[in-house]
């Protein structure tokens, strides 16, 4: 046995346990554990630097892989090595992330990396839900500063009743996915999707994560107690100055307040608090900036964010002159881009989202390859967020963290509401042109209008607010569709996106302790009052989605043809289909159904016309005439011993009319009877037994001749060729 192995354990019920281990691997880290549920396994290693970076805020790292090996798979693509992370990773990332980050000290500048890994994958454990705990568990196993234990727990809602840590195919009958992240006495992060649930059932969900979260945090503590919690290191705090920053308050506080209160725009205000920045700093020399600058600025910013706050308290005003519950003017337009398949505009105040529809085939799909989940996404949102639409001139570095978090809330809350029969694959981006507050929900705004605008059947529209909280522990105020200060500035930032009928998503990240849970029910309701302004305003614009794509948009139809069909419509090395997209200006797409066993064909394009002429030739193709039944058919050859037709409804079918079939009378010449290009109806008899070939009459249609003698069939043994009758016997 490997000596100084402490273990913890953790009851989720119904059979479920997760185990806390250390002191087995990693073991050079400041702190290392490994946390297992089933065969699931998360490494999390943390280590910290000694020494505080030259920054003025904590350079702390989450980074959550998920590798291949764990799940006995090979990464894809040419190195065969996993290489940047997932857009899944990205998003557990940034939810231990937001729990982790405020409850560092505030002075802690050291370099901290958090590493969680995959090591072992099981298909009945999300892996996620474990990240939250294996992050606050190896701090705790450290001695690096930190205020308290937190945990992360997911919760879904299967028939009425709550379950914690639900497993992929729980999730998939559950009307709620939110993962929940606090410490002992807080909720401090919600992030998460709904079938159009209550304000009610949304706070009952959290309240239930929440205990869930208390008995995981014992578990930590009871897993760093026996294995000897660690003195906390020492760190070199910030400079402070407590009569300079007396000073500043004096000098500035009031100014801010009276700034504050005019209601001016954020381009005014920004300029009006510079004004008196630059007058603070005139009061001081040269040396003193070059002394005391950083904490001048420091100071200054504290007191600017005190008068702001007090005013909302005070006087129940807000930067920009609204009232807690007033929402920003709000203007829209649809089919504002002439070329897309769909588009809107959505202004609320200073933030604008212009969103785009493309509509495609399932070759269009997102392909999700991932060590934990393969599929594909057949619809999907991104969101772009450019530095111009805050003024800004910054590097492009590709896409941002925020920028995959922002697009996944989008997404999350409008596919709730497509349609479970749409046949495109729909992609929808968001371009934020400004931004001045809650971009994302924008982002939702405008999507719900672009999707209508395309023409896809959403059951509804969505709509999205970004709701604040001012608080000092006694007084408090909930603020509707908040400000970017008033997030910089405020306790609590909670974005809610919903229909008429429920909630859709939700993403809440808490500042202060202890948040009481009648707070946070006013604040769900007053954003339920928000959501439905805006949804009128929405409605305003385009109350329902068109009852068509637009006539440059591509039109999708589909087929099932038996599997047996699908290589003659493929034709040997793609030619029948290639020639085929080609000649009717189409898009075909193929995908074989293994549960039915038939071939899905999917055509798309913007003329009817090549559609008809697809639709035809998958007609032609899968054509079986039923015996007994009669055909229209056309002569398109005449031979010695009958005609060559085909089946008028399904050119490229064709079948011998033998000349003993074409009419009662005895027919010496076929040409006596039917000539090329002649059009007429024919019985069909099915394969004929003794050529094993198919068979089809003219005749049968056709009267008898008065006096018709019906002739003997021959003998089997009879032969009327070849003199086989005089031929002599053969002798022995």
């Amino acid at each position: 046995m490997i000596p100084n192995v402490h273990t913890s354990t953790i009851d989720l019920g119904d059979g479920r346990t997760i185990t806390l281990e250390t002191g087995k691997l990693a073991k050079q880290a400041d702190g290392s554990v490994v946390v297992r549920s089933g065969n699931c396994m998360l490494l999390a290693t943390v280590v910290s630097a000694r020494k505080a970076s030259d920054v003025d805020f904590l350079p702390l790292t989450v980074d959550y892989r998920e590798k291949f090996a764990a799940a006995g798979r090979f990464p894809g693509g040419f190195f065969k090595r996993e290489a940047r992370p997932s857009n899944e990773e990205i998003l557990t990332m940034r939810l231990v992330d937001r729990v982790l980050r405020p409850l560092f000290p505030k002075d802690y500048h050291a370099e901290t990396q958090l590493m969680i890994q995959l090591m072992s994958h099981d298909e009945n454990v999300k892996p996620d839900a474990l990240a939250g705990l294996a992050a606050s568990t190896v701090i705790q196993l450290s001695d690096i500063p930190f205020e308290c234990p937190i945990s992360e727990v997911r919760v879904g809602q299967i028939d009425g009743r709550f379950i914690v840590n639900p497993s992929k195919e729980q999730l998939s009958e559950s009307n709620i996915d939110i993962m929940i992240g606090a410490s002992e006495d807080s909720v401090t992060m919600v992030e998460g999707e709904f079938d159009e649930v209550s304000e009610e059932v949304m706070a009952d969900a959290i309240r239930f994560g929440h205990e869930a979260i208390k008995v995981q945090i014992a578990a930590q503590v009871a897993l760093a107690k026996a294995a000897g919690v660690k003195e906390t290191r020492t760190y070199e705090a910030e400079d402070s100055d407590e009569a300079l920053e007396q000073k500043v308050h004096a000098f500035a506080y009031q100014k801010c307040y009276d700034i504050a209160k005019l209601g001016s725009s954020k381009q005014e205000r920004g300029e009006a608090f510079g004004e008196v920045k630059d007058a603070l700093l005139a009061t001081f020399s040269e040396e003193e900036l070059d002394e005391k600058g950083a904490l001048i600025g420091k100071y200054f910013s504290k007191a600017q964010k005190e008068a702001v706050r007090e005013l909302v308290l005070s006087e129940g005003v807000r930067l920009d002159g609204r009232k807690t519950t007033d929402i920003r003017p709000i203007w829209c337009e649809v089919d504002y881009l002439p070329s897309t398949h769909g588009s809107s505009v959505f202004t609320r105040g200073e933030t604008q989202a212009l969103a785009t529809v493309t509509l495609g085939t399932s070759r269009e799909a997102n392909v999700i390859d991932l060590p934990t989940d393969q599929g594909e996404e057949n619809f999907y949102l991104h969101y772009n967020f450019p530095p111009f639409c805050t003024g800004e001139a910054r590097p492009l570095r590709g896409t941002s963290r925020r920028e995959v978090g922002h697009g996944n809330l989008a997404q999350r809350a409008l596919k709730k509401v497509m349609p479970d029969d749409c046949p495109y694959t729909v992609r929808v981006v968001s371009e934020v042109l400004e931004s001045n507050g809650s971009s994302s929900m924008a982002t939702v705004c405008a999507g719900t209008m672009a999707l209508m605008d395309a023409g896809v059947q959403i059951s509804n529209p969505v709509s999205g607010i970004a709701m604040g909280l001012i608080s000092d522990g006694k007084r408090f105020a909930v603020l509707s569709d908040i400000l970017g200060d008033e997030d910089h500035l405020g306790d609590m930032d909670f974005k809610v996106t919903g229909t008429a009928h429920g909630i859709t998503a939700c993403q809440m990240d808490i500042k202060i302790k202890g948040l009481p849970y009648d707070i946070l029910i006013q604040a769900l309701k007053q954003a339920r009052d928000g959501r439905m302004h805006i949804l009128e305003k929405l409605n305003e614009t385009i109350s329902a989605p068109a009852e068509d794509v637009k006539e440059h948009a591509p039109k999708m139809v589909m087929r099932t043809i038996p599997n047996e069909f699908i290589g003659a419509l493929i034709g040997p090395g793609g030619k029948v289909i290639q020639e085929l997209q080609k000649e009717t200006q189409t898009t075909i797409v193929i995908n074989e159904d293994p549960v039915t066993e038939e071939g899905i064909v999917e055509i798309l394009g913007t003329g009817p016309e090549g559609i008809d002429r697809v639709l035809a030739r998958i007609e032609a193709l899968t054509f079986k005439p039923e015996v007994g039944e009669t055909y229209e058919v056309q002569v398109i050859k005449v031979l010695d011993f009958g005609a060559v037709v085909e089946y008028t409804d399904a050119p490229g079918n064709e079948v011998l009319l033998h000349v003993s079939e074409l009419a009662w009378e005895r027919t010496e010449n076929v040409t006596d009877v039917v000539n090329m290009g002649d059009v007429f109806d024919v019985k069909y008899f099915g394969v004929d037994s003794r050529t094993r070939k198919e068979k089809v009459s003219r005749k049968a249609l056709l009267e008898k001749p008065e006096g018709y003698v019906e002739r003997k069939p021959r003998p089997s043994g009879d032969r009327r060729k070849g003199g086989d009758r005089n031929r002599k016997p053969r002798r022995d």
